[in-house]
């Protein structure tokens, strides 16, 4: 078969990195292929997809070096983090932009922009619309489209449906497959469920970047299920497994559950002078976890913006029933893990990150030592702690986040999407250490789209649609509804 891409003997290694990634790498993909890179967070997934593409080194400088490398002729790459995508503005402008160094003719832009949107489930009243007001999930549609646009003959794509609903991911996957069937795809994905039919090649990575498995997706999957489950990769009938070996915490605190924690009434979110978010009413109390659902675009982050004071809100809003004018410092008594977790980091090196408030706080040194190791080694980032948070995968950036976040105990947790990004392994370490908080009378508020998270580990949802929140029923009743309309 024609190898399209691939390297021979390749080393790599990050700055600030003791050893190799990747040590007498050798790979080679076939014309045509449909491959799933596998492995646990940190593993090298989405450098390798950048070495094959010639981002590293030509634009990423990395070291590294290799005895050869193919990389083809016409490709199109999907990066993790939309953000990190785009070059416009605007998003016509952004697919425009594509278009024009196609050389497509003036006259079929606008046709072809509004195709391209509907191939990756995007509709606006007016396209000139600025980027930056779109929702995670919006961003990462616009981001597919304007891939789908190069028309490339290889596929390069890291998590494309890692921030869109249930519905969402269903449809971009459908238009990837339908786009991708007589090209080359390499995909890097946890919620593999989505592209297990679509792949015929599976390649696992251990967590020290080497190859243990490459085949067939029944070979590798079947056969290598327990290291799988070791390394902590996502696999079909994941969750069921966990959930029949998971141990909980039985040890009950002592918990004022008739304490309000969080009370709106009347509550409305602006952007600019736009009302974009309303709530009617809507209660959170110590020792409850709340999911927070709803389809992208619906308002589910702007709510979370808008509880921690970081855009402009009307109505009444208590926090641990004091007037929310009242709080001094809102950090005090509630924190917030952004969806993308860079635009919280303030420091030079993992280690100071999660130091960084406890510093502030005027904490004693050994004091701040103490509590800054036990959250690196909970959070498995101990052997990256002298590394720049900008140095890290995305699984590890949303980890030191999380730990940076709550190293204070505040009893308020707001957190956006904090599983993407995630391996198995993780994924269920994080969602057992805020459950922990709240067994200890901590408040989780977290938008998600896993509902396994809302059956699993919520107490409550939050629905949210059109720019309202429309119920907050418990949990078992929200999912039994549920399932009762698909059964329909």
């Amino acid at each position: 078969m024609t190898s399209i891409a691939g390297m021979t003997n390749m080393r790599l290694k990050f700055p600030g990195e003791e050893s190799l990634l990747f040590k007498d790498f050798s790979l080679s993909l076939n014309k045509g292929e449909k491959v799933l890179l596998l492995g646990p967070s940190g593993s090298g997934k989405s450098t390798l997809l950048q070495v094959l593409t010639g981002l590293i080194p030509d634009s990423v400088e990395v070291p590294m070096k290799a005895d050869d490398i193919i990389i083809p002729d016409s490709w199109g790459f999907l990066f993790q983090d939309p953000d990190t995508q785009f070059c416009m503005p605007y998003v016509d402008e952004e697919i425009a932009f594509v278009l024009e160094n196609l050389q497509v003719p003036r006259e079929k832009m606008k046709s072809c922009i509004e195709y391209y949107l509907r191939e990756a489930g995007l509709t606006f009243k007016d396209i000139h619309t600025k980027i930056q007001t779109l929702s995670g999930g919006m961003k990462q549609r616009l981001a597919i489209a304007s891939v789908l646009a190069l028309e490339p003959e290889v596929l390069f794509l890291d998590e494309p449906t890692a921030m869109l609903d249930p519905e969402g991911t269903k449809h971009v996957w459908e238009t990837i497959k339908n786009v991708g069937e007589n090209k080359t795809v390499v995909i890097v994905e946890h919620k593999i469920e989505h592209v297990i039919d679509f792949v015929d090649r599976v390649i696992l990575l251990g967590d020290n970047g080497e190859i243990i498995a490459d085949g067939s997706k029944e070979k590798v999957i079947d056969q290598h299920k327990q290291v799988l489950i070791d390394q902590g990769i996502w696999y079909p009938g994941v969750w069921e497994d966990y959930i029949q070996t998971r141990t909980r915490n039985t040890t009950a605190a002592s918990i004022n559950k008739e304490q309000e924690a969080v009370h709106l009434s009347d509550f409305s979110a602006y952007r600019g002078n736009n009302e974009v978010l309303h709530v009617e009413e809507a209660n959170a109390h110590p020792g409850e976890w709340i999911t927070v659902l709803g389809e992208n675009g619906a308002g589910k982050s702007t709510l979370l913006l808008a509880l921690m004071n970081l855009i402009k809100f009307k109505g009444t809003y208590r926090i641990l029933e004091k007037e929310w004018k009242q709080i001094k410092l809102f950090a005090d008594s509630i924190t917030f893990v952004f969806q993308n977790p860079e635009f919280q980091f303030v420091t030079n090196s993992v280690y100071e990150e999660v130091a960084f408030t406890l510093k502030l706080k005027k904490w004693r040194e050994e004091e701040i030592s103490s509590r800054v190791n036990e959250l690196l080694d909970l959070y498995h980032l101990q052997h990256h702690k002298h590394l720049h948070p900008y140095q890290l995968s995305t699984g590890q950036k949303r980890r030191l986040s999380v730990a940076a976040s709550i190293v204070k105990e505040q009893p308020i947790i707001l957190l956006d999407e904090p599983t993407f990004g995630q391996d198995a392994k993780n994924t269920f370490s994080l969602l057992e250490q805020l459950e922990q908080l709240k067994e200890e009378g901590a408040v989780i508020i977290m938008v998600t789209h896993d509902l396994n998270i809302a059956e699993h580990f919520a107490t409550k949802v939050w629905r949210v649609e059109n720019g309202k929140l429309v119920e907050e029923p418990p949990s078992p009743d929200y999912l039994e509804k549920q399932q009762t309309a698909v059964n329909l």
